[in-house]
Parts: structure tokens; C-alpha cells; sequence
């Protein structure tokens, strides 16, 4: 394994991914395949197609079972047609974690901007947690794991619109957990630190050097240090997390 990987006996159960092309999203499901689970790699369009299917493979020449489906989360439509297309295999693990980023002040902010951004990481949740939730109660077991950040509580300038959408995500999850209440069923959020994926692909050298130097730990993250979170809570071992958030974040943020 990895570094910051943990192991966990996933063998016989289903996951989804979204945004599983790239970054943490493709790192997750990297770490479920190796650790037994069937790996669906949701990707959004056409231009993200090939890497999802270079994901795929790449669990597949290691052994692993994965396939990919096309949706754009935002879309109710395509999130009801990805959920017909994983249910035939039933589903035991959904990892929310499709999102984009860009950078605005607020006064320069479009309203449209702020609205796909929040379409993707806040409705994208809502539309597939409901669609999850249906086939685990009927099932009565499974875990949900939404993406956060560490930014939605500590704030970022620039990133108001991306900081509201992780808080929403955060309160989104406590409260599904409270609704799912004694049921075998865990919702949680990972909260990573600032990683390098390629949402951090354009921003500038000395940027990214300031976000360093924050970091007690010395360094940005790299997706490695980050899937263990996902692993754990998708394993047995968290039954007992129930609306919790883990940050591995290298001490930029204590929660």
C-alpha cells in the first residue's frame, strides 16, 4: 500500500465515485479496488472520459473490478440514469466527491459562477445521497462519504463561493445522519487540506509556497496522505461514526 493508506476488507461491496477522473476522487477509488470493492468511476463529460477510463484500467490491470459511467451530478436526470446503471450491482459505499474551483472576489463574482459551482458540490450531493439512500434502506446498510474541505472552516479569500458550498456539505451530512439515525448506515465528510490535484494546477508558484508555509507539517499533500480517511470510513471499523468530520490536513486546521 501507499503511504497514507490504510487497509480494509472491502471485498464483495459496490462503490461509487464521482469526479473519480482525477485527483482524490480517482485516489479513492484506486484504494477501494485494492482493497476488494467494485469501483464505479463517475466522471462528468465527454473531455473527462478518457482519464476516467485510464483510471479504470489501471485498477483493472491490477486486478481490480472497476467500470465508469457518465453524469453531471447537478443534473437530476443524469444522476437518476447513473443510479439505474449501478443498481443492477447493488450499492454499498458512496463517495461524494465531484467539484469544481475557480477564484473570485465577490464584488467580481458572477452569479453564474457561484451558481454551477454550488450546482455541483451542494445539489450533486443532495441528488445522489437521496439516490443512495433509497437503495440502502432497502438494503438497510451502507456508508456515504462526502467531500469537504478544511476551507469551509476556516474561510479562504477568494474561494467564498467553494468555503459556502463545503460548510453546506458539512451541515448536509450531520443532518442525513441524524435523519438516518439507528440504521446500519454511516453518513461522514473527509475534510482534506490543500492537496495537490488539479484544481491547484494553475495557481502560481508563490501562492502555492505561502500555503506551505502554513502547513505545520511542511508540505502540501499529496492524494496519498488523504485516501486512508476514506478507507477507514468505509470500512466496518467506523460503524460508529455518524456525521463526523476527518481532515487530514497536515495541521493547517484543527477541528
Amino acid at each position: 500500500m501507499s503511504k497514507g493508506m490504510i487497509s480494509a476488507d472491502l471485498t464483495g461491496r459496490t462503490a461509487l465515485v464521482t469526479g473519480a477522473s482525477s485527483g482524490i476522487g480517482a485516489a479513492v477509488a484506486r484504494a477501494f479496488a485494492a482493497n476488494g470493492a467494485t469501483v464505479w468511476l463517475n466522471y462528468p463529460d465527454e473531455a473527462s472520459s478518457s482519464d476516467a477510463e485510464a483510471v479504470a484500467a489501471e485498477i483493472r490491470a491490477s486486478g481490480g473490478n472497476a467500470a465508469t459511467v457518465q453524469a453531471d451530478v447537478s443534473s437530476e436526470a443524469a444522476v437518476a440514469a447513473m443510479f439505474e446503471s449501478v443498481a443492477a450491482e447493488g450499492l454499498d459505499i458512496l463517495v461524494n466527491n465531484a467539484g469544481i474551483a475557480h477564484s473570485s472576489p465577490v464584488e467580481e463574482m458572477d452569479a453564474a459562477d457561484f451558481d454551477r459551482l454550488l450546482a455541483v458540490h451542494v445539489r450533486g450531493t443532495f441528488l445522489c445521497t437521496r439516490s443512495a439512500l433509497r437503495m440502502m434502506y432497502a438494503q438497510n446498510s451502507g456508508r456515504i462519504i462526502n467531500t469537504a474541505s478544511q476551507l469551509a472552516y476556516i474561510g479562504a479569500p477568494g474561494f467564498s463561493h467553494y468555503t459556502a458550498a463545503k460548510g453546506a456539505i458539512l451541515s448536509f451530512t450531520r443532518s442525513v445522519a441524524l435523519e438516518i439515525g439507528a440504521r446500519p448506515i454511516t453518513a461522514n465528510c473527509v475534510a482534506p487540506g490543500a492537496t495537490m490535484t488539479p484544481i491547484l494546477e494553475d495557481v502560481p508558484g508563490d501562492v502555492l509556497e505561502g500555503i506551505r508555509q502554513n502547513i505545520p507539517a511542511g508540505r502540501i499533500a499529496e492524494v496519498e496522505d488523504i485516501v486512508g480517511a476514506y478507507v477507514f470510513l468505509a470500512s466496518d471499523a467506523a460503524s460508529h461514526f455518524r456525521g463526523q468530520c476527518l481532515s487530514p490536513n497536515g495541521g493547517d486546521a484543527f477541528l
